[in-house]
Protein backbone atom coordinates (compact mmCIF):
# COMPACT_ATOMS: atom_id res chain seq x y z
CA UNK A 1 0.00 0.00 0.00
CA UNK A 2 1.76 3.57 -0.65
CA UNK A 3 2.34 5.73 1.98
CA UNK A 4 3.12 8.70 -0.27
CA UNK A 5 2.19 12.10 1.64
CA UNK A 6 -0.43 13.97 0.07
CA UNK A 7 -1.37 17.53 0.90
CA UNK A 8 -4.75 18.68 0.58
CA UNK A 9 -5.47 21.27 -2.11
CA UNK A 10 -1.92 21.28 -3.17
CA UNK A 11 -1.56 17.80 -4.24
CA UNK A 12 1.00 15.00 -3.91
CA UNK A 13 4.54 17.74 -3.68
CA UNK A 14 7.90 16.51 -4.57
CA UNK A 15 10.82 17.18 -2.77
CA UNK A 16 14.65 17.88 -3.43
CA UNK A 17 17.21 14.78 -3.05
CA UNK A 18 20.53 15.49 -2.83
CA UNK A 19 23.68 14.24 -2.01
CA UNK A 20 27.02 15.25 -1.08
CA UNK A 21 29.61 13.26 -2.87
CA UNK A 22 32.70 13.17 -0.27
CA UNK A 23 34.66 10.09 1.52
CA UNK A 24 34.39 8.78 5.28
CA UNK A 25 38.10 10.68 5.83
CA UNK A 26 36.75 13.92 4.49
CA UNK A 27 33.97 14.29 7.33
CA UNK A 28 34.70 17.47 9.05
CA UNK A 29 34.83 15.86 12.23
CA UNK A 30 37.62 13.56 11.64
CA UNK A 31 39.90 16.14 9.80
CA UNK A 32 42.09 15.65 13.02
CA UNK A 33 43.12 12.28 11.91
CA UNK A 34 42.96 12.63 8.38
CA UNK A 35 45.06 15.38 7.35
CA UNK A 36 44.73 17.28 4.18
CA UNK A 37 48.13 15.76 2.62
CA UNK A 38 46.97 12.36 3.73
CA UNK A 39 44.07 11.68 1.57
CA UNK A 40 46.23 10.32 -1.44
CA UNK A 41 47.18 7.29 0.20
CA UNK A 42 44.08 6.45 2.51
CA UNK A 43 41.77 4.10 0.97
CA UNK A 44 38.73 5.35 -0.98
CA UNK A 45 35.33 4.40 -0.84
CA UNK A 46 33.43 6.79 -2.46
CA UNK A 47 32.94 5.29 -5.79
CA UNK A 48 31.74 1.82 -4.66
CA UNK A 49 29.34 3.87 -2.11
CA UNK A 50 28.44 6.12 -5.10
CA UNK A 51 27.19 2.86 -7.09
CA UNK A 52 25.21 1.73 -4.61
CA UNK A 53 22.93 4.92 -4.38
CA UNK A 54 22.53 5.36 -8.13
CA UNK A 55 21.91 1.45 -8.21
CA UNK A 56 19.01 2.36 -5.60
CA UNK A 57 17.90 5.70 -7.13
CA UNK A 58 17.79 3.58 -10.45
CA UNK A 59 15.56 0.96 -8.50
CA UNK A 60 12.86 3.60 -7.21
CA UNK A 61 12.44 5.82 -10.50
CA UNK A 62 14.23 8.67 -8.97
CA UNK A 63 16.39 11.21 -9.27
CA UNK A 64 18.54 13.13 -7.64
CA UNK A 65 20.99 16.19 -7.32
CA UNK A 66 24.95 15.36 -6.61
CA UNK A 67 26.91 17.76 -4.89
CA UNK A 68 30.31 16.43 -5.73
CA UNK A 69 33.60 17.47 -4.68
CA UNK A 70 36.36 18.38 -7.28
CA UNK A 71 38.52 15.89 -5.07
CA UNK A 72 36.50 13.01 -5.98
CA UNK A 73 35.96 13.84 -9.52
CA UNK A 74 39.43 14.03 -10.39
CA UNK A 75 39.72 10.28 -9.51
CA UNK A 76 36.72 8.97 -10.52
CA UNK A 77 35.41 10.91 -13.75
CA UNK A 78 34.05 8.08 -14.61
CA UNK A 79 31.46 8.04 -11.30
CA UNK A 80 30.88 12.02 -12.33
CA UNK A 81 29.42 10.18 -16.25
CA UNK A 82 27.74 7.69 -14.72
CA UNK A 83 25.82 10.54 -12.19
CA UNK A 84 24.59 12.28 -15.48
CA UNK A 85 24.05 9.23 -17.88
CA UNK A 86 21.92 8.23 -14.91
CA UNK A 87 19.39 11.37 -15.30
CA UNK A 88 20.72 13.30 -12.17
CA UNK A 89 21.69 16.37 -11.65
CA UNK A 90 25.42 17.56 -11.28
CA UNK A 91 26.65 20.10 -8.67
CA UNK A 92 29.44 21.12 -7.21
CA UNK A 93 30.52 20.49 -3.67
CA UNK A 94 34.26 22.95 -3.92
CA UNK A 95 37.52 21.23 -4.56
CA UNK A 96 38.93 20.15 -1.39
CA UNK A 97 35.74 19.98 1.51
CA UNK A 98 37.36 23.53 2.87
CA UNK A 99 35.10 25.75 4.76
CA UNK A 100 34.23 28.54 3.05
CA UNK A 101 34.58 31.00 6.09
CA UNK A 102 37.89 29.89 6.35
CA UNK A 103 38.98 31.34 2.81
CA UNK A 104 39.79 34.56 1.10
CA UNK A 105 37.29 35.50 -1.45
CA UNK A 106 39.98 35.07 -3.94
CA UNK A 107 40.75 31.81 -3.09
CA UNK A 108 37.34 31.14 -3.05
CA UNK A 109 36.92 32.28 -6.52
CA UNK A 110 39.81 30.52 -7.98
CA UNK A 111 38.27 26.69 -6.26
CA UNK A 112 34.94 27.19 -7.54
CA UNK A 113 36.32 28.25 -10.99
CA UNK A 114 38.55 25.41 -10.64
CA UNK A 115 35.57 22.99 -9.58
CA UNK A 116 32.66 24.03 -11.87
CA UNK A 117 35.19 24.13 -15.08
CA UNK A 118 36.22 20.35 -14.17
CA UNK A 119 32.76 18.57 -13.99
CA UNK A 120 31.52 20.64 -17.10
CA UNK A 121 34.27 19.22 -18.76
CA UNK A 122 33.52 15.38 -17.41
CA UNK A 123 29.89 15.69 -17.99
CA UNK A 124 29.49 17.81 -20.83
CA UNK A 125 26.45 19.25 -18.86
CA UNK A 126 26.27 22.81 -17.49
CA UNK A 127 26.97 22.98 -13.50
CA UNK A 128 24.29 25.39 -11.94
CA UNK A 129 24.84 24.77 -7.92
CA UNK A 130 26.64 25.02 -5.57
CA UNK A 131 26.57 23.52 -1.52
CA UNK A 132 29.20 24.79 0.58
CA UNK A 133 31.23 22.04 2.64
CA UNK A 134 29.73 21.70 6.05
CA UNK A 135 26.78 24.40 5.05
CA UNK A 136 29.71 26.97 6.11
CA UNK A 137 28.36 30.19 4.35
CA UNK A 138 27.76 32.43 6.98
CA UNK A 139 27.04 35.94 8.41
CA UNK A 140 30.65 36.80 7.68
CA UNK A 141 30.89 35.05 4.86
CA UNK A 142 28.10 36.44 2.20
CA UNK A 143 30.45 37.73 0.06
CA UNK A 144 30.72 34.49 -1.02
CA UNK A 145 26.88 34.78 -2.87
CA UNK A 146 28.19 37.69 -5.39
CA UNK A 147 31.48 35.73 -6.38
CA UNK A 148 28.76 32.44 -6.66
CA UNK A 149 27.02 34.65 -9.11
CA UNK A 150 30.03 36.19 -10.84
CA UNK A 151 31.42 32.14 -11.71
CA UNK A 152 27.97 31.23 -13.06
CA UNK A 153 26.40 29.64 -10.69
CA UNK A 154 22.09 29.99 -10.24
CA UNK A 155 21.72 28.52 -6.87
CA UNK A 156 23.37 27.73 -3.68
CA UNK A 157 22.62 24.99 -0.81
CA UNK A 158 25.19 26.38 1.74
CA UNK A 159 22.58 27.59 4.63
CA UNK A 160 21.84 25.40 7.57
CA UNK A 161 18.68 27.90 9.37
CA UNK A 162 19.83 25.95 12.48
CA UNK A 163 21.86 26.60 15.35
CA UNK A 164 24.56 24.62 15.17
CA UNK A 165 28.62 24.05 16.81
CA UNK A 166 30.14 24.19 13.45
CA UNK A 167 27.44 25.65 10.95
CA UNK A 168 24.06 27.56 10.97
CA UNK A 169 22.37 30.74 11.09
CA UNK A 170 19.32 29.82 13.12
CA UNK A 171 17.96 33.34 11.97
CA UNK A 172 17.89 32.74 8.32
CA UNK A 173 15.07 31.86 5.91
CA UNK A 174 13.59 28.46 6.14
CA UNK A 175 12.79 28.28 3.21
CA UNK A 176 14.37 29.73 -0.48
CA UNK A 177 15.40 33.31 -1.06
CA UNK A 178 16.48 35.78 -4.05
CA UNK A 179 19.99 36.82 -3.65
CA UNK A 180 20.74 40.64 -4.93
CA UNK A 181 23.75 38.84 -7.36
CA UNK A 182 20.69 36.73 -8.93
CA UNK A 183 21.41 34.29 -7.21
CA UNK A 184 18.69 31.87 -4.85
CA UNK A 185 19.68 30.18 -1.94
CA UNK A 186 17.51 26.79 -1.16
CA UNK A 187 18.78 25.87 2.30
CA UNK A 188 17.89 22.18 3.87
CA UNK A 189 14.39 21.37 5.54
CA UNK A 190 13.89 22.31 9.24
CA UNK A 191 10.77 22.31 11.27
CA UNK A 192 10.13 25.43 13.24
CA UNK A 193 8.80 23.99 16.85
CA UNK A 194 9.01 25.66 20.32
CA UNK A 195 10.27 28.71 18.71
CA UNK A 196 13.33 27.06 17.29
CA UNK A 197 13.96 25.89 13.98
CA UNK A 198 15.17 21.98 13.80
CA UNK A 199 16.94 20.00 11.38
CA UNK A 200 15.07 17.71 8.96
CA UNK A 201 17.18 17.41 5.77
CA UNK A 202 18.97 14.44 6.64
CA UNK A 203 22.48 13.87 8.04
CA UNK A 204 23.31 12.84 11.14
CA UNK A 205 19.87 13.37 12.43
CA UNK A 206 18.74 11.04 10.27
CA UNK A 207 20.57 8.96 11.85
CA UNK A 208 20.45 9.28 15.18
CA UNK A 209 16.10 9.68 15.51
CA UNK A 210 13.88 7.13 14.51
CA UNK A 211 12.78 7.08 10.57
CA UNK A 212 9.32 8.18 12.04
CA UNK A 213 10.44 11.45 13.17
CA UNK A 214 12.16 11.93 9.70
CA UNK A 215 8.99 11.12 8.42
CA UNK A 216 6.73 13.25 10.20
CA UNK A 217 9.15 16.65 9.59
CA UNK A 218 8.58 16.21 5.84
CA UNK A 219 5.09 15.64 5.94
CA UNK A 220 4.79 18.26 8.16
CA UNK A 221 6.51 20.82 6.02
CA UNK A 222 4.81 19.57 3.25
CA UNK A 223 1.41 19.98 4.84
CA UNK A 224 1.33 22.49 7.38
CA UNK A 225 3.99 24.78 5.14
CA UNK A 226 2.82 23.81 1.33
CA UNK A 227 6.76 23.68 0.58
CA UNK A 228 9.03 21.30 -0.37
CA UNK A 229 11.81 19.86 1.14
CA UNK A 230 15.34 19.79 1.03
CA UNK A 231 17.03 16.49 2.06
CA UNK A 232 20.54 15.33 2.04
CA UNK A 233 23.24 12.73 2.99
CA UNK A 234 26.34 11.62 2.44
CA UNK A 235 27.66 7.83 1.01
CA UNK A 236 29.39 7.37 3.82
CA UNK A 237 26.40 7.26 5.69
CA UNK A 238 25.46 3.80 3.86
CA UNK A 239 28.76 2.36 4.66
CA UNK A 240 28.97 0.94 7.97
CA UNK A 241 32.37 -1.27 6.80
CA UNK A 242 34.28 1.73 6.28
CA UNK A 243 37.11 2.08 8.86
CA UNK A 244 36.50 3.18 12.36
CA UNK A 245 38.80 5.96 14.13
CA UNK A 246 38.49 4.21 17.47
CA UNK A 247 40.42 7.06 19.47
CA UNK A 248 38.09 9.34 18.71
CA UNK A 249 35.75 11.11 21.15
CA UNK A 250 32.76 9.57 21.86
CA UNK A 251 30.38 12.47 20.47
CA UNK A 252 32.24 12.26 17.28
CA UNK A 253 31.91 8.25 17.27
CA UNK A 254 28.64 8.88 17.79
CA UNK A 255 27.72 11.72 14.97
CA UNK A 256 30.30 9.22 12.51
CA UNK A 257 29.24 5.63 13.02
CA UNK A 258 25.40 5.69 14.94
CA UNK A 259 23.00 3.95 12.79
CA UNK A 260 25.19 2.93 9.65
CA UNK A 261 23.77 -0.45 9.14
CA UNK A 262 19.91 1.22 8.79
CA UNK A 263 20.63 4.30 6.31
CA UNK A 264 19.96 2.61 3.63
CA UNK A 265 16.59 1.35 4.97
CA UNK A 266 15.56 4.17 5.85
CA UNK A 267 16.33 5.60 2.65
CA UNK A 268 14.33 2.71 0.94
CA UNK A 269 11.68 4.04 2.62
CA UNK A 270 12.36 7.86 2.26
CA UNK A 271 12.15 6.85 -1.21
CA UNK A 272 8.36 4.97 -0.68
CA UNK A 273 6.93 7.61 1.41
CA UNK A 274 7.11 10.66 -1.00
CA UNK A 275 8.08 11.91 -4.21
CA UNK A 276 11.46 13.40 -5.67
CA UNK A 277 13.17 14.91 -7.87
CA UNK A 278 16.65 17.10 -8.68
CA UNK A 279 16.92 20.92 -7.22
CA UNK A 280 17.28 22.25 -10.36
CA UNK A 281 14.00 20.88 -11.36
CA UNK A 282 11.65 21.17 -7.75
CA UNK A 283 13.02 24.76 -7.48
CA UNK A 284 12.39 25.57 -11.46
CA UNK A 285 10.18 28.60 -10.87
CA UNK A 286 12.85 29.77 -8.35
CA UNK A 287 15.61 29.78 -10.71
Amino acid sequence: MSRLVSTPGLGILRNALTINVEDYFQAPALAAYFPREAWASTPCRVEQNVDRILDLLAGHGVVATFFVLGWVATRYPSLVQRIVDDGHELACHGYGHGHVSAMTPEAFRTEIVRTKTLLEDFSGRPVLGYRAPDFSIGAGSSWAYEVLAEAGYRYSSSVYPVGHGRHGMPGASRFPWRLPPGLAEIPPATVRWGGRNWPAGGGVWFRLMPYEMSRWQIARINRHDGRAVVFYFRPWEIDPEQPRVREAPPRVRLGQYFNLSRTEGRLRLLLEDFRWGRMDDVFRDIL
